[in-house]
């Protein structure tokens, strides 16, 4: 069950980033709104609706705002906004509002830089790529190693499952796997390797960090939509933090997704 949900997802996805960046940016607003509802019942129990509608609307209008308005800040005011409002209403409706507050940004701002990154970005199919197989092979890798080697464990208190075995065998398999490509593309194969590298173990910190908040509010799981694989946020934890280290490495220091190389 676990590997159909996967595939499909992935699948969805692969032909959402080649259908162009209107289609791209429609499935991450549905994933970050569904992501978004999660986080808030997650934080809030059942008084989530409004902090929640606060999120759903601002990274609506900043991901909107990013595919017809290429290279404005206007998106991330709007995120800003929808965290001070979510956190305001929170508050009103008594549920702890630094924790609502700050879904917006914790969804919002990996939903609007792979929105920027397919749509703004020069190499935008590979960037946005590029982010993709490096936490889907990272993931896969962890949990293989986690399951077949096992041995100490990487975090008890956050996670049982988690192993150093999977820790490293999810931050080398995707050096494995996607530098050799670079590298037949005539890439820089170092920097490929430290960009990777980058974005598996960012990847892992999303997982650690989604794994903490859930041991702070006492669930296993963010929800159950999606068989096999809990929640919408336990399918997308690695991806939420690897996604904004690919925007910043993308716009604010000029890289290349593909090292160089040409495919």
């Amino acid at each position: 069950m676990r590997a159909l949900f996967g595939s499909l997802l992935a699948a969805s996805a692969l032909i959402a980033i080649f259908a162009g960046g209107e289609v791209f940016a429609a499935l991450v607003a549905v994933l970050a709104f569904a992501a978004a509802r999660e986080w808030h019942r997650l934080v809030s129990g059942p008084h989530y609706a409004l902090p929640a509608l606060a999120t759903c609307v601002a990274m609506g209008v900043a991901v909107l705002w990013a595919v017809l308005s290429p290279a404005s800040l206007w998106p991330v005011w709007c995120l800003v906004t929808g965290s001070v409002t979510a956190a305001g209403l929170a508050r009103m409706t008594g549920v702890p509002p630094l924790w609502n507050g700050v879904g917006a940004l914790y969804v919002g701002v990996p939903a609007l830089s792979l929105t920027d990154l397919r749509v703004n970005a020069a190499h935008g199919i590979a960037a946005v790529l590029l982010v993709f197989f490096t936490v889907w092979i990272a993931d896969t890798g962890a949990l293989a190693a986690g399951r077949f080697i096992g041995g100490p464990r990487l975090v008890p208190r956050l996670s049982p499952n988690k192993t150093w075995a999977g820790l490293l065998a999810g931050t080398l398999l995707p050096v494995a796997i996607i530098v050799p490509l670079i590298g037949l593309w005539g890439g820089w194969v170092w920097e490929a390797v430290l960009v990777v590298l980058a974005l598996a173990l960012a990847g892992h910190a999303g997982d650690l960090f989604e794994s903490w908040v859930k041991r702070q509010m006492g669930r296993k799981d963010s929800g159950g939509l999606i068989p096999g694989h809990g929640g919408v946020l336990d399918r997308l934890d690695s991806t939420l933090f690897a996604a904004p280290l690919g925007a910043l490495l993308v716009f604010a220091f000029g890289l290349d997704p593909l090292c160089g190389g040409h495919p």
